[in-house]
Formats: structure tokens, sequence, C-alpha cells
């Protein structure tokens, strides 16, 4: 394990039973408010932005808003919010998603993506890939490419790297924690 990644997992919290009986919910906020450990993670984010040749940053609801905006800032890139749906005004476009107990969708205000963009997609957790997946899809309809997901963990009991494969078309999926 590298220095930054026993930094950043000593600042993640464990809490048992949420939300529901028998999950571990993993808790990002003490790593948010020390200074050094979101510098770190997000220092980590933007090389990856750059490996990538992402030209903009996507963040999804609402912990990657919390994670892509400041790394779209150090990479020098645009940042694009990936909404619940109905939350945002004007054109959208819309993916709808299976949970494990129903659906959901989410939306893109449609003229923030061009052909000519290299998205990053950035969250905090990779579980099973439903909404990643619902993002990369919106992100190729509305006719940009995907240059990759960058995530701070991953849940890989969940599986969410195999539900990707297909959607990232030869795109990486990079984890910074694998968990």
């Amino acid at each position: 394990m590298t220095g930054i990644q026993e930094l950043l997992l000593s600042r993640i919290r464990d809490v048992p039973d949420y939300p529901e009986q028998g999950v571990t919910f993993k808790d990002i906020t003490p790593l948010l408010a020390d200074p050094a450990a979101f510098t770190a993670l997000t220092d980590a984010l933007a090389d990856l932005a750059g490996t990538t040749g992402a030209t903009k940053v996507v963040g999804l609801e609402a912990r990657g808003f919390i994670l892509g905006a400041p790394v779209a800032v150090r990479a020098g890139l645009g940042f694009i919010p990936v909404r619940k749906a109905g939350k945002l005004p004007g054109a959208t476009l819309r993916q709808a998603y299976d949970l494990e107990y129903g659906s959901a969708e989410i939306e893109v205000h449609a003229e923030d993506l061009t052909p000519a963009d290299r998205v990053l997609v950035v969250d905090d957790v990779l579980a099973t890939g439903g909404t990643a997946e619902a993002a990369i899809r919106l992100i190729h309809r509305a006719g940009a490419e995907v240059a990759g997901v960058a995530v701070l963990m991953e849940l890989g009991f969940l599986d969410g790297r195999s539900r990707l494969e297909q959607a990232l078309r030869g795109a990486p999926l990079q984890a910074l924690l694998q968990l």
C-alpha cells in the first residue's frame, strides 16, 4: 500500500449497520475535513484526469460533486454535474437505471457535453456500478467520449467493475482504494 493510500484509508470511517442492518457504510467526511488528506485525494484524481486526456469532469450526485469540482479546477478542466432527475433547469438528457429495489433516473444538461469532449467520471465509491453505468450512457448519448472513471474506493465484492466493462468501451476504470 502506498503512502497516499494509507492516508486516505486512515481517514475513512466505517459506520456499521448504516443505512440498514448488516451494511457497513464508508464515511468519507473525516477525509474531507482533513486538508492534507483532501488535497492528496484531489491531486491524485487530478493526475488521473491528466493521464486520460480528459477535457471535462463529470461528478455524480452527490459526493461526486464534492470530489469532482476540485479535481476539475486542479486539472484545469470544466465540471459537469450529473444530477437526480428533475433537479436541472432547461433541456436535459435523462437516463434510467436499476437499483437493488426499484429504479432511478439521472440527468445532465444537453448542451454541456459535445462530441469534442473526453469526459472523466468522478465519484467517491464504485459499488454495484449502476449510477456510473447510467452516467457513461448519458455521456455517449451526448456524443462525447468517456475518458474513464475515477473513484476514491471500489467495493470489489459488489462487482461493479464487471458491470461497467462494456459501457466503458476500453476506457480505464481507476480506483485509488480497493476494498
